[in-house]
Order: C-alpha cells, then sequence, then structure tokens
C-alpha cells in the first residue's frame, strides 16, 4: 500500500521530483484526486467533483467491466506482444467491423503521439515524398516529429519546417469563412488546394494531409460539410493521403457515428485512421489503421516493425471490454440524447447572455466561445479563464478552455455524463452578473496535454 501524503506533501516531492514542464490541472491550485466513479472524482478530503475534462475515461472512471477484464487478463498472461496470442486479432476484427472496409491492417501501440508518429512513417513511406500540411493551430502529439506537424507546439519552439505546411482552421465562426458563406466546406478546400500548387512551385510533392477529423485544440470545431471529401480529393490527386487523427473523437464520442470522419459522409474514407486516448478507458493503448497497400508499402522498405507493448494480451482484453460496454449500455445514444439536451440548454443560455458567442458540438464534444463583442467576435479570455476557476472552486465542476485564445470552453466529458449532470453545469453557467472583461489580447502559442 502506498504512503498516503497531505496536499502539501505530494506538492512539495512534485515540485522537487518531476519536470516542471509537466504542468498540473489548475496548476495554481491544483486539485488531489485520490479516487474516481463514473463521471465524478473525489479529493482527499472525499468532495465530489463533476468531470467534464476526461475523454480518456470514456465509458466512465474504474468502470467495473474494465476494471475486471484487466485482472484477470493481468492474472493470467501478459507478455511480449510477438508471441502469437488470440486478443490482438479478435480485437483487431471487432475494430474493423466499425470502419470502412479498406482500412483493413492494424498497427497497435501505446498512445496517440506513438500512433500519429507511426501514421506519417506509413504516408512517407507509401508516397515517397516528405512535405505534410496540417491545419492552423493544430496538435498531433508531443514527438519531435508531431511537435514539428503541430502549429500549436512548433510556433513556441524552433519554428515552422520547410516541408510543412499550414493551412487555414476551417472554423466558419472565427475564421475566413463563416457561417453566412454559401459553401465554406468547398471554400475552405480550395485553400488546401492553393497550398498544393504553391509546394508544386517550389518542386516539393506533398505526402499527406493530417487532421483531426474535428479540431479539438482548435477549439472544438465542426468541419464544414464536404470539406474533408474535397480535400481528399486534392491531395490524392497530389500523390498523397488523407489522414484522420481521431484520438480524441473516436470510439462514439459524437454519437451518430462511430468515427468523427464519419460525419463528412458515407462516401468519404480517409487512408490512415489513427487513434488513442479513448480506447483503454486511461490505459495505454492506441492504434493505426490503415489500407492493405499502404502497409504493403511499409512492409516492403525491409525493415521490421515491433512495438514490445502495443497490442499485447492485457490491452487488448481492456480494449474490448471497452466496446463490450459503448454497446451493452448504449453510450453512443447517450451521447446523442445528452449532447442535445446540453446543446439545446447551451444555445438558450445564449439568448441570455450576450458573452456566449457561439455554441458548437456534436455528441458530448462540444463547446462555447466566448466573446467580449458578438459583432467583432473579440475573444474573451480572461473571462473564460475566471469561469473556469470559478467552477472548479465554488461549484466543484471540472472544465477547461481550448482554442487558439483559450477562449472556448469545453465540454469532453466520460460518456456517462446524464441528462441532470448536463442540467446542473449549464445551471451553474447561468450567473445573471456574467459581463466580458477586458484583456491584453495575446495569440495562444503554447499548451501541456
Amino acid at each position: 500500500m502506498a504512503l498516503e501524503l497531505s496536499k502539501e506533501e505530494t506538492l512539495e516531492k512534485r515540485k522537487r521530483l518531476i519536470g516542471q514542464s509537466c504542468r498540473l490541472f489548475y496548476s495554481d491550485d491544483p486539485v488531489k484526486i485520490v479516487r474516481a466513479r463514473g463521471q465524478y472524482l473525489y479529493d482527499e478530503n472525499g468532495k465530489r467533483y463533476l468531470d467534464c475534462i476526461s475523454n480518456v475515461q470514456h465509458v466512465g472512471h474504474c468502470h467495473p467491466s474494465i476494471t475486471k477484464a484487466a485482472a484477470a487478463q493481468m492474472d493470467l498472461l501478459n507478455t511480449n506482444s510477438r508471441f502469437l496470442h488470440d486478443n490482438i486479432v479478435l480485437y483487431a476484427e471487432r475494430l474493423a467491423a466499425t470502419l470502412p472496409e479498406r482500412l483493413c491492417v492494424f498497427y497497435f501501440v501505446n498512445s496517440g503521439s506513438e500512433a500519429n508518429d507511426l501514421a506519417l512513417r506509413l504516408a512517407q513511406q507509401y508516397t515517397q515524398h516528405e512535405d505534410v500540411i496540417v491545419l492552423d493551430h493544430a496538435y498531433h502529439g508531443h514527438l519531435k516529429s508531431l511537435i514539428d506537424i503541430s502549429p500549436y507546439k512548433f510556433r513556441k519552439l524552433t519554428g515552422q519546417k520547410e516541408w510543412v505546411h499550414v493551412a487555414p482552421l476551417p472554423d466558419t465562426y472565427s475564421g475566413m469563412y463563416r457561417e453566412d458563406h454559401p459553401n465554406p466546406g468547398q471554400a475552405y478546400a480550395d485553400t488546401v488546394k492553393d497550398l498544393i500548387e504553391e509546394v508544386h512551385r517550389k518542386g516539393r510533392k506533398i505526402s499527406a494531409f493530417f487532421a483531426e477529423s474535428l479540431p479539438s485544440v482548435g477549439g472544438q470545431i465542426i468541419l464544414p460539410h464536404g470539406y474533408s471529401t474535397k480535400v481528399a480529393e486534392y491531395v490524392r490527386s497530389a500523390g498523397g493521403v488523407f489522414v484522420a487523427d481521431e484520438v480524441q473523437t473516436g470510439f462514439g464520442r459524437l454519437g451518430s457515428h462511430f468515427w468523427a470522419f464519419q460525419q463528412q459522409g458515407e462516401s468519404f474514407c480517409p487512408d490512415i485512421v489513427t487513434m488513442g486516448k479513448p480506447m483503454g478507458n486511461g490505459h495505454p493503448l492506441a492504434c493505426v489503421a490503415t489500407t492493405e497497400e499502404i502497409a504493403g508499402a511499409f512492409t516492403a522498405n525491409g525493415v521490421e516493425y515491433f512495438n514490445t507493448f502495443g497490442g499485447n494480451p492485457v490491452s487488448c482484453a481492456i480494449g474490448l471490454a471497452v466496446l463490450d460496454v459503448i454497446e451493452k449500455e448504449d453510450l453512443r445514444g447517450n451521447a446523442t440524447r445528452v449532447g442535445a439536451h446540453l446543446k439545446d440548454l447551451l444555445t438558450k443560455l445564449q439568448t441570455r447572455h450576450r458573452i456566449i458567442g457561439d455554441v458548437r458540438g456534436a455528441g458530448l464534444f462540444a463547446g462555447i466561445e466566448l466573446v467580449k463583442d458578438r459583432e467583432k467576435r473579440t475573444p474573451a479570455t480572461e473571462t473564460a479563464a475566471l469561469l473556469v476557476k470559478r467552477l472548479k472552486e465554488e461549484d466543484k465542476i471540472c472544465i477547461s478552455t481550448d482554442g487558439p485564445w483559450e477562449s472556448v470552453v469545453k465540454f469532453k466529458p466520460p460518456m456517462c455524463f446524464s441528462m441532470e449532470d448536463a442540467d446542473l453545469v449549464v445551471k451553474l453557467l447561468n450567473i445573471p452578473t456574467w459581463k466580458p472583461v477586458t484583456l491584453n489580447r495575446k495569440r495562444k502559442t503554447s499548451k501541456v496535454c
């Protein structure tokens, strides 16, 4: 049994022993969480917090079916994934059933960052090109290769590499083409086409267009319909592939679809899909799914790929249990119902508070953008930060912000989030004295994820 420390002792040891770049939530006054269940967190004093942050604990914290499956398999066997075992193929078969038929080859890894790094390698090996197009404000992981393709990170560090090209974020609220544009999907896709032509004029070739199916760090963005289909057409015509990063949004979070890229229409299929955070419900489990052609090119390079822990028996047992819980507890249905209710409540709240400039989302992936001025859409960054702090300190609700200006209050709770939880959060958001706050406007450049 681990020695129990006071909060002050834990903080002192953390400051002394853990790298200071590894920041905590609420770093000015961290919450010490000692247990959790479902959508609730509990601190060392037994105080309960409603968790609107933890999309990683997809089916709920400490779900008994997940812990039972993990313990049972760990008691039986957990070994190097290079030994033959049933779990990895049974899990791959279950995942394949959720994806378009052509995405039928799987590589198991341990984190979304590993998955995205491997996806980059697959794309560059298959196309024999180097250059990558990404969306502005994108974040794809903490490995060096991924910082290089994450504008959200590289602008704070070494800057943009010659082989990385940044397309405008398809934000129809604050972006260059807004909700009044007759076809924002086509307009934003054409910016990618223009970028490809610019790359070609420099004598370079595109290996991949790399994007989250719904940009999260960018501010809970819902891509305009038709965008991904047209971008894929342009990218493939240029000899590249389309990579859909589902690390944040996969496994039914939208409710209506199992994968967020499916929101773009039945005919749309990426060439590579990456998945991570929710698939192990807190256990380190991630994956890359791709086509036989791309996998074949990767094999043909003659260099063996193996991952010691990726797809091990315990990880796959947990992954299978997560899929079972999603189905048995109708968590996609819950995401649809509760997400629609939450969005409806937030939209009604918007009519009473001019600081809420936009309400957007799908299922249990939602956000409200706070603004100082609805006409100018000036971000209310400081107000958003104060709101997050107040909800944590006074109301015991854990919530956070995102977006280029940290002005989007985001909702990505465990999928067991209830109607009553939605009612409570919006009731506590409904503060009559809400007013925009003046601040020194400074663009966000870095964040710990």
